[in-house]
């Protein structure tokens, strides 16, 4: 019998989509050149895990692996612009992954978020109209662990007082997050709700999934 869901957090339940005003364009260069360096592997698990305490530090060490000279300001800017992309994300859900999160908190099922985010992606958490239907939110900053190592879930499972068999993970396959519930002994569900994947990764990603899943609502045949 299931008793908690756990959710990964960005591309499952929320999308950091860029808009008019983005980080890149304070540079003039495109989101393709910005991810480049935003995204770094070596800086991404630094601040995942914890290791930048503050919202500055994190974008200081973006610009500091840049080819660019930035004026404080422009860096001040670019932090605005991402903490403003972060919090749209998270204010604004969609609305058929609300009403499924709903409809499971309604059916006593514990829900467990477990996301790989560093301060800035995290910060705006408990605004969201996700949150209050969330028994325990585990952030990899905050935990100092990050997917898809097996103690992020085996943390959010003792935090609910849940065993694996009585656990599902939901995320659409990033970071190996799947291939990490399944190592835990979670059932695990992929998602391309929010975002499609090529081809070669969604067969990667469905090696670790129980379910595959299009459209939101579905999750909830997962569970008969």
């Amino acid at each position: 019998m299931i008793k908690a869901i756990f959710f990964d957090l960005f591309f499952t339940l929320v999308y950091p989509s860029y808009s008019t005003m983005n980080e890149y364009d304070v540079m003039g260069i495109s989101a393709m050149e910005w991810e480049k360096y935003a995204e770094d592997n070596n800086l991404y698990r630094e601040r995942a895990l914890g290791k930048i305490k503050t919202e500055k530090e994190i974008i200081n060490k973006i610009v500091d692996i840049m080819p660019y000279n930035l004026t404080d300001n422009q860096k001040r800017e670019i932090l605005n612009r991402r903490q403003e992309r972060m919090k749209r994300a998270l204010l604004n859900v969609d609305n058929e992954i609300l009403n499924t999160i709903k409809q499971l908190h309604y059916k006593d099922i514990k829900l467990g978020l477990i996301s790989n985010s560093d301060i800035i992606d995290s910060k705006h958490w408990k605004e969201s109209s996700l949150s209050e239907f969330f028994d325990v939110a585990v952030f990899s900053c905050d935990a100092g662990i990050m997917k898809p190592d097996t103690k992020i879930y085996e943390t959010a499972m003792h935090m609910l007082s849940v065993s694996p068999k009585e656990s599902i993970f939901v995320g659409d396959g990033g970071s190996d997050e799947l291939y990490g519930a399944k190592i835990a002994g979670m059932r695990t569900v992929f998602t391309e709700y929010l975002e499609r994947k090529p081809s070669d990764k969604i067969e990667k990603i469905k090696l670790y999934a129980d379910f595959h899943i299009d459209k939101f609502y579905e999750l909830l045949r997962c569970l008969e």
